[in-house]
């Protein structure tokens, strides 16, 4: 298999990513997932099917803690108090410790209640019905937070931590900075080795809860001249000497209970037992933990979406207009339909993702990056619905739908941008096949430096070569002849679910053949044509989704045999009939990508965009806010954003954290 490094006619910033990708990503693993193999026209039913379903033991303790929380959540919870005044009370954070949720994920016998991935995400959903600060609290404690000490640390240091972290702290994972968002290879945080300790000098921002942890878990850089130092991940106290806190908030559009710090690191000194995993591997481990998080989210966001519409479609049902309630209009009804088909799709994939976290399956990256992007998307939909339905009152602050329409526009942004998870998605999910193509055309095809006689050898010998002629061939007829591969099937399905698994094959041949044919069209432009691989991208996770759906469905149907769609069980039945709308909207957006691939506005936008830019920097700098961190010439001379009426934490002041007495002693 070629390397795409390799690549000729690329950028030196572009090879650099393929190599700093690498490093993020580690080894190619031995088996690829699902939707790897979806890139490469597969469907492999083991993945999907029978849809994962959790411990019954489990699922019955789960159940019972949802029971509790539920009591809590409709007669305790101040959800509004904590909106309006921009702040979780300290007796909400001890409530959820007593209750067990923020330990839900954190072995028994360190404290916590040892559940698995899919009971902490119903948790999560439930919560995000009722405040979704709450749940990005209890996410980013516990899905990245701490997630590091419970997948890395070794058995020493999660003795030590975890049943802090079970009972008494809430904790912070310390990755973003002022000039890295996305972009975590970039880290500035450094580190020099002194001895038994690293000192670390850095900055970190929006680290959820920081100002309120007991725990970080931070990446930081081993500092060297010519920049080559790899990023490690290091617990810290907020107590260390150097450590500050000079930001505990600052005011949001939503999820405002939730309190995102800035942390400065003066010079910290930590002792090399606060290494978790090897040294230089923190890359990784932030993306392993980064997957819990993508799941989490995405929780969140179904239950304030299920809220969402739950409330709107009865609203429907009551608020007349020209003397018909607004559910007899066929519009308003569209609007339903659209909600429902969603939001069983996103729990389709939400919980296809936990299972397969729960099954620890190796090569999930891509799909986790899915369940984020699908969820966020589809659940800002049903979001943007639920408001239309309901017209004026529903953007009432009030109201709990207008809250929960500012908590849930955040998703879109935070655990990877969505645009840049549609790169991430097309890049990662398609390496292994571009890899392919690549050595195809490498041993098949003349280099501009490579001498005729030199080629011809290099053709003769290639083309004789069995194995890139089994590769070449097919690769060959699908390009330039259209041939495609056969459909791939979907044989552990019920029977009346067929039609839907068929057409679900015709996309995902489709998607292997449109992959190559796009691929030698652009050839390395590709890496630059973003517009493409978004487009790609969108196709493979709607592909996912109806793979998840059908999946899900499958289960629903056997579970219920005779109570189904004829029976009494309304909530099966109205599920049923989302899965199948599912199906169909997924279908017509997959067509009108397939169709924007080739029909397209790109260069008008493009040009647009560059005129638009050029007319942009034109203007006075001092009009407009800048990054405090831009490399460029502009930085410092933007105007200072000012929010009158809107309550703005200080950045002074803040309490200094104390050191627990048993950590007295230690010295670090």
């Amino acid at each position: 298999m070629a390397d795409l490094k390799k690549l000729k006619g690329i950028s030196e910033a572009d090879r650099k990513l393929l190599e700093q990708a690498e490093e993020w990503l580690g080894a190619e693993p031995s088996k690829m997932g699902p939707v790897k193999n979806l890139f490469w026209g597969n469907i492999k039913e083991e993945f999907y099917f029978p849809y994962p379903a959790a411990d019954a033991r489990e699922t019955a303790e789960c159940d019972q803690l949802l029971a509790r929380l539920d009591e809590y959540l409709r007669t305790e919870h101040p959800s509004v108090q904590i909106d309006q005044e921009q702040e979780i009370p300290r007796w909400v954070i001890d409530k959820l410790f007593a209750l067990g949720v923020l330990g839900m994920t954190i072995p028994k016998d360190m404290g916590g209640l040892g559940m698995g991935i899919t009971s902490y995400n119903r948790v999560l959903e439930r919560i995000g019905m009722y405040c979704g600060s709450t749940a990005v609290l209890v996410s980013a404690h516990q899905s990245i937070g701490c997630k590091a000490v419970m997948l890395f640390g070794n058995e020493d240091q999660k003795k030590r931590w975890l049943p802090k972290l079970a009972r008494e702290w809430v904790s912070a994972f310390c990755l973003s900075e002022p000039n890295v968002g996305c972009d975590a290879g970039g880290t500035e945080t450094t580190f020099v080795k002194d001895g038994d300790y690293f000192v670390v000098t850095g900055e970190k921002k929006w680290a959820t809860s920081g100002a309120i942890s007991g725990l970080f878990t931070v990446m930081a850089r081993e500092s060297k001249p010519d920049g080559s130092g790899k990023i490690s991940a290091l617990v810290m106290h907020p107590w260390m000497e150097g450590v500050e806190i000079y930001q505990k908030n600052r005011s949001k559009c939503g999820i405002r209970g939730t309190w995102q710090a800035r942390i400065r690191f003066h010079g910290v000194r930590v002792h090399k037992s606060h290494l978790l995993g090897k040294e230089g591997r923190g890359l990784q481990i932030a993306l392993s933990c980064l997957n819990y998080g993508r799941c989490t989210l995405s929780a969140g966001m179904l239950g304030g979406a299920r809220r969402a519409m739950d409330q709107s479609i009865r609203w429907s049902q009551t608020r007349f207009q020209f003397a018909k309630p607004l559910n007899d209009k066929e519009l308003v009804r569209k609007r339903i339909a659209h909600m429902a088909a969603l939001t069983y799709a996103m729990d389709s994939v939400l919980y296809m993702t936990t299972g397969m976290l729960d099954r620890k399956d190796d090569d999930i990256q891509v799909e986790t990056a899915m369940c984020k992007v699908f969820c966020s998307e589809m659940g800002w939909r049903v979001v943007n619905d639920a408001l239309q339905i309901m017209g004026g009152e529903s953007y009432m602050s009030e109201n709990e739908v207008e809250r929960i329409f500012r908590d849930s526009r955040i998703n879109l942004i935070v655990e990877g941008a969505n645009e840049v998870m549609q790169s991430y998605i097309f890049g990662y999910g398609g390496k292994q096949l571009a890899e392919q193509l690549l050595g195809i055309k490498q041993a098949m095809t003349k280099d501009s430096d490579e001498g005729l006689f030199a080629f011809l050898g290099k053709f003769i010998k290639n083309a004789l070569n069995p194995r890139i002629a089994r590769l070449a061939i097919p690769v060959a007829l699908e390009v330039y002849m259209g041939v495609r591969r056969p459909l791939p099937k979907i044989n552990k399905i019920l029977p009346e679910l067929r039609p839907y698994a068929d057409r679900l094959s015709r996309q995902v041949q489709r998607l292997t053949y449109e992959f190559k044919v796009l691929s030698k069209q652009y050839d390395v432009a590709m890496l630059e044509r973003q517009a493409v691989q978004a487009r790609l991208a969108d196709t493979a996770i709607l592909m996912h989704a109806w793979a998840c759906t059908l999946a899900r469905l499958d289960s629903d149907i056997r579970a219920h045999g005779a109570s189904g769609a004829n029976g009494t069980d309304l909530e099966f039945k109205r599920d049923r009939a989302a899965a199948v709308h599912f199906f169909d909207l997924a279908e017509l957006e997959i067509e009108q990508r397939f169709r924007e691939c080739y029909s397209n506005a790109d260069e008008t936008m493009l040009a647009t965009a560059a005129v638009a830019m050029e007319h942009n920097a034109s203007m006075p700098t001092t009009d407009f806010i800048i990054p405090e961190k831009t490399p460029t010439a502009q930085r410092g001379q933007g105007r200072k954003p000012t929010q009158v009426g809107i309550k703005q934490f200080p950045g002074d002041g803040i309490p200094a954290h104390k050191a627990p007495a048993e950590y007295a002693s230690t010295g670090f």
